[in-house]
């Protein structure tokens, strides 16, 4: 008999978040900022950074370092590992010495001119070529066509926009919104897929060359750059403990009503529900978030 029931679609069901609240409230200022850090190992140097910046008590050098080694391993893996194994491709190792950044990095990765591709042009070239990073990044763009799994409209991501909560752009690729190649795969690509992996090779050189965004610090608060976009903190605290603690992160935005999640599967046709897994390892949140297929009526 013929199915005539809607195409399935996919929606995203994510885990309770942690209670990061209660866990600090009251404690010990020298105990939330050791505690943090290991509460979030994935972007342990941000969680770290973004407290102690926080309490003004933040060595901008060190901690510059710390979230450098955090974007990088992540972004790395994604590009080695995560990513090739969801695309049925070979894992590949990762660069020798990565930790050390650099221009060493940069010329295992892109060749021996040391940078990432820096026109239109250039990157059509590098994502023909079979260099690990762009092997991935290549069958991307086949799996997903131009306006699809696209997350349009959405503002860039300050400190006024971050702690509304509301749906913004809090992504790697805000960082990156100016660069030429990121403006021409948005024209021709939309938010999608391939931009938004596409603006981990420009994370990538920022990280190893340190020239990601620095921290902003005031009297309570500090905005981090992070992994997965940028990461806000507001602490109060009185005698030495901590009265008053929020946060926000990429993953709030990326979750949000009408956010990057929700209109990145809108825009992701039925006919390729099957590659809801690789959608979400690419928009990347840091808590479990299970997507399931319903039908409408």
């Amino acid at each position: 008999m013929l199915d005539t029931r809607p195409a399935p679609r996919l929606v995203a069901q994510p885990a309770p978040g942690l209670p990061v609240a209660r866990l600090v409230l009251g404690k010990p200022v020298d105990e939330v900022e050791a505690l943090l850090p290991r509460l979030f190992n994935l972007c342990r140097g941000a969680q770290a950074a973004a407290v102690s910046a926080a309490l003004g008590r933040v060595d901008d050098g060190t901690a510059a370092a710390e979230i450098a080694r955090d974007v990088l391993r992540d972004h790395l893996l994604k590009l080695h590992t995560s990513w090739p194994a969801l695309l049925g491709l070979a894992p590949q190792a990762l660069p020798d010495d990565w930790r050390a950044g650099g221009r060493g990095l940069l010329a295992a990765l892109f060749g021996p001119d040391a940078e990432a591709p820096a026109t239109p042009a250039a990157f059509d070239v590098f994502l023909a070529s079979n260099r690990p990073a762009a092997v991935p990044l290549a069958c991307i763009a086949q799996r997903f066509a131009p306006g699809e799994a696209v997350s349009e409209g959405l503002p860039a991501p300050d400190g006024q926009t971050l702690w509304r909560r509301g749906a913004c752009e809090n992504s790697v690729a805000a960082r990156h919104l100016s660069h030429p190649v990121m403006r021409a795969l948005e024209a021709s690509h939309g938010r999608g897929p391939l931009w938004r992996a596409a603006a981990r090779l420009y994370d990538i050189e920022a990280a190893a060359l340190g020239r990601l965004p620095a921290l902003e610090a005031t009297p309570g608060r500090a905005l981090v750059p992070a992994a997965r976009g940028t990461y806000a903190i507001h602490m109060q605290v009185e005698n030495g403990h901590v009265t008053g603690f929020d946060r926000v992160t990429p993953t709030d935005a990326l979750l949000a009503q009408g956010g990057i999640l929700a209109r990145s599967l809108a825009t992701l046709p039925a006919e390729k529900t099957g590659l809801g897994a690789l959608l979400l390892d690419i928009l990347d949140p840091c808590s479990p978030v299970r997507l399931r297929e319903v039908r409408d009526a």
